[in-house]
């Protein structure tokens, strides 16, 4: 076990590199100006896509930001520059950007996507420590970082500088969110999967429809109803009406708990009317499910009926089917 000494010592360390980090993000933050606007027109009005490329730290970072550029509205992708000398320098075309991460700006293995993208006028944005560098002297545009001290105890492992990096990345990435009018509609298109995309994802996504759907007339008594509510299988069924276009016009709702209220020897002899709630709990088809299991939780019920824009009854969502997802 560690001594309380080393413990404390520790923790000091911790505090202290984090510390480091929080300066190093201000001095960084205070610098942002033209460069950061040019890069960023730059990106945004690229008929191809943003490549990033960068070798050690510096590519496990500009992964992280190809990444989050692509699922914000920005088309990018990685280039490691390994890869590249040796074929897939390919897939950088004319009318991408190249993105080159280098803390130095004298990473050799970047030479030949560098040399690459002037021979074929890709325009180039860099991200270094030097704009003096062999990186910095051949971009269009140097991001220059801050020449703050790394927060490795020893000054060796890269940590501020990846920091700034990172966070340099996800401000353009953030940016660029913004000038193209990004929803989080957009963003759960791009995350169909993942606990993100389920929390974005809309009610006309997982509610049920057609067949499945347990639907009684207005005039049927409550023996068919508890029929067609048991072969269905959602605790509930929907009383509706239909239009001369065979629109559902919704009527009412009958659940479990109207069964349990209105139990009598005589309640399969009722019309669904004596026994339905005529207001029952609602929501749009566009609206988060989110929503809809919130709706559900403040009112006690497992289930909603689904209207489109028209007030037309087109499905119904069940808590299940949001538990199932990982919505809660």
């Amino acid at each position: 076990m560690l001594t309380q000494n080393q413990i404390e010592k520790s923790l000091q360390l911790g505090k202290s590199v984090i510390r480091q980090e929080e300066k190093a993000l201000e001095v960084l933050r205070q610098g942002i100006g033209r460069d950061f606007c040019a890069a960023l027109e730059l990106i945004f009005f690229c008929k191809g896509r943003l490549v990033v490329s960068g070798i050690g730290k510096s590519g496990h970072i500009g992964k992280k930001i190809a990444a989050t550029m692509s699922s914000t509205g920005t088309p990018s992708f990685f280039l490691h520059p390994a890869e590249a000398s040796h074929g897939d320098l390919g897939a950088l075309t004319k009318n991408d950007v190249l993105l080159a991460i280098s803390n130095s700006g004298e990473s050799k293995e970047l030479f030949d996507v560098l040399e690459y993208a002037a021979r074929h006028a890709i325009k180039i944005i860099a991200i270094t420590k030097n704009k003096n560098s062999f990186l910095g002297t051949q971009a269009d545009i140097c991001l220059e970082l801050p020449n703050e001290q790394e927060a490795c105890p020893i000054g060796c492992a890269p940590t501020s500088s990846t920091t700034m990096t990172l966070a340099l990345g996800d401000a353009l990435a953030m940016a660029l969110l913004d000038l193209r009018g990004f929803s989080s509609e957009d963003f759960h298109d791009f995350h169909p999967g993942g606990k993100l995309g389920s929390k974005l994802k809309r009610v006309k996504d997982l509610m049920h429809i057609g067949e499945e759907l347990p639907l009684i007339d207005k005039n049927a008594k409550m023996n068919e109803a508890v029929l067609e509510m048991t072969q269905k299988g959602l605790g509930c069924i929907a009383i509706v009406d239909r239009d001369t276009d065979n629109h559902l016009i919704l009527q009412g709702l009958i659940a479990d708990g109207d069964l349990r209220r209105h139990m009598s020897s005589d309640l399969l002899d009722k019309n669904v009317q004596e026994v339905m709630s005529v207001s029952p709990a609602v929501i749009d088809t566009e609206a988060l499910a989110s929503k809809a299991v919130g709706i559900m939780n403040e009112k006690g019920i497992t289930s909603l009926v689904v209207l489109d824009g028209q007030g037309y009854m087109v499905g119904l969502i069940h808590m299940h089917d949001c538990l199932r997802v990982g919505i809660e």
